[in-house]
């Protein structure tokens, strides 16, 4: 018997995924890419960071908490 694989939608809108890629981050947060790769160097054990491999990947409720703590960046 055939296992039927779950297919998820392609198209997850950015407030209902779990992980953004930093283009995605700098365009929801409205923050600059470069500004983002920096707060990954300077914070790399930071709760908001998944690293894949050597991507970075935002988890994007850890970085709101993050940026709702911060009063700059």
């Amino acid at each position: 018997m055939e296992e039927e694989l779950l297919e998820l939608p392609s198209d997850i809108p950015v407030w209902n995924r779990f992980l953004l890629s930093i283009y995605e981050a700098a365009a929801y947060y409205h923050i600059g890419e470069k500004k983002i790769r920096a707060l990954i160097d300077r914070y790399p054990d930071a709760e908001f960071i998944l690293y894949v491999g050597n991507k970075a990947l935002i988890k994007r409720r850890q970085f709101e908490e993050f940026l709702d703590n911060a009063s700059t960046i």
